[in-house]
């Protein structure tokens, strides 16, 4: 599927069928994840994948959201701000990072035919308990992934107009 494609039908999934992620296709994911550029390459983040059968019950205290467990996998991008670069001002750029590694999880899980749904929403000291996460690391977000066993909605978005902006801020 060319990029632009992707990109125009990826959607966030929120019904998933219960059939297998094959390893195949969860590890060019990952790999997508791998390859997604950070400040300064340092990579400050890890990816936890987690297989949802027989731990719906548990899960659901991060996100009580019946679809979030339906489908085989949840993955959740977690930062580590201590690994991150910190541009002069102070800003840390870790959720930065996790964000362009989940992006290129989602762009390549669409590209493949699986579904994602970008999830930020969820409670952060289960999802911290849960996934035996030490203080030093954030959990950022989280996305299923699977077969999507729903059908896109109309997607709506600014126009370009309203978003972008040549030279100079114009008001």
């Amino acid at each position: 599927m060319e990029f632009s494609e992707v990109v125009k039908n990826r959607y966030s999934v929120r019904s998933y069928r219960r059939d297998p992620v094959e390893n195949h296709k969860l590890q060019q994911v990952l790999e997508a994840v791998r390859l997604a550029p950070t400040a300064a390459s340092r990579q400050p983040f890890e990816f936890i994948v987690i297989h949802t059968a027989g731990k719906e019950a548990e899960l659901r205290r991060i996100y009580d959201k019946a679809w979030f467990v339906q489908a085989p996998v949840i993955i959740c991008g977690c930062a580590i701000p201590a690994k991150a670069w910190i541009r002069q001002d102070g800003k840390n750029y870790c959720d930065v990072d996790v964000a362009i590694a989940m992006d290129h999880l989602v762009l390549a899980a669409a590209s493949l035919g699986l579904g994602t749904c970008w999830i930020a929403a969820f409670n952060p000291d289960a999802a911290r308990e849960i996934l035996g996460l030490p203080d030093s690391v954030e959990p950022v977000a989280f996305t299923p992934l699977g077969y999507a066993d729903d059908q896109p909605g109309e997607k709506k978005r600014k126009a370009l107009t309203d978003i972008v902006k040549y030279e100079h801020w114009q008001e």
